[in-house]
């Protein structure tokens, strides 16, 4: 039988150092499992469901760019441009791309993301956008938010989830302080809109904050009552 692998790691004071490559010495909590078999996330309010080009149109007018806005650095993309961007999305097993949906009418109402997976460190980025100011203050963004962070927190087995906001964005940064996102970092001037420069606020929840604890406890109690609901 062959020993194990061995990675160089440096030599200190004349002493070698070496650990057991990573499959045998560090076993990651994510179960990438999840995230291949996307699965569709149901609130009170919305459903996420995993985006595809059948979303298209109710997405659209979140990536249409008009002339000004490009002179400002924003990206312009075609109809076709998009379309194929949300094939691929399903065949990305290293994030995983919802379109948030209404429950009352089957609305789209935006989209969420998470994406930059680090295995090693337990962690990936979050992010959410709506189509715009007619569906915001009434909740969907805030149950989309916390359905994501359950999700990750949860099964997927992050231990970390962090995301990026604009100083200028009041309304987000509450949304995020109350599904449990704590300030650990300002960017300053890190990002131009309209001309303007603007501090990037980073926010973050860990697996194991207060916040997460009791996200993950209502989840099952919640989960639990639709299940005693369904006994006949």
């Amino acid at each position: 039988m062959s020993g194990p692998t061995v990675v160089w790691l440096g030599e200190v004071t004349g002493r070698v150092w070496l650990a057991l490559a990573r499959p045998l010495w560090l076993s990651s909590g994510v179960d990438v499992s999840v995230l291949v078999s996307q699965p569709t996330l149901s609130g009170r309010l919305v459903r996420l469901e995993p985006l595809g080009p059948e979303h298209f149109e109710g997405l659209w007018p979140m990536f249409a760019v008009d002339a000004g806005q490009a002179d400002e650095g924003l990206a312009e993309f075609t109809r076709a441009q998009v379309r194929s961007g949300m094939a691929l999305a399903r065949e990305r097993h290293d994030r995983a791309d919802w379109t948030v949906v209404r429950l009352a009418d089957e609305v789209v109402l935006g989209e969420v993301v998470l994406f930059e997976l680090d295995e090693d460190c337990e962690s990936m980025e979050f992010r959410i956008a709506l189509v715009g100011p007619a569906v915001f203050d009434r909740g969907y963004g805030t149950e989309a938010t916390r359905l994501v962070r359950d999700f990750a927190l949860g099964p997927l087995g992050l231990h970390r989830l962090t995301l990026q906001v604009l100083d200028d964005n009041a309304r987000a940064r509450h949304v995020y302080a109350a599904c449990g996102f704590q300030v650990e970092g300002v960017r300053r001037d890190a990002r131009r809109v309209d001309g303007s420069w603007h501090d990037v606020i980073d926010m973050a929840i860990l697996g194991d904050d207060p916040a997460a604890g009791r996200a993950r406890h209502t989840e099952r109690a919640r989960h639990s009552e639709t299940a005693l609901r369904r006994v006949p």
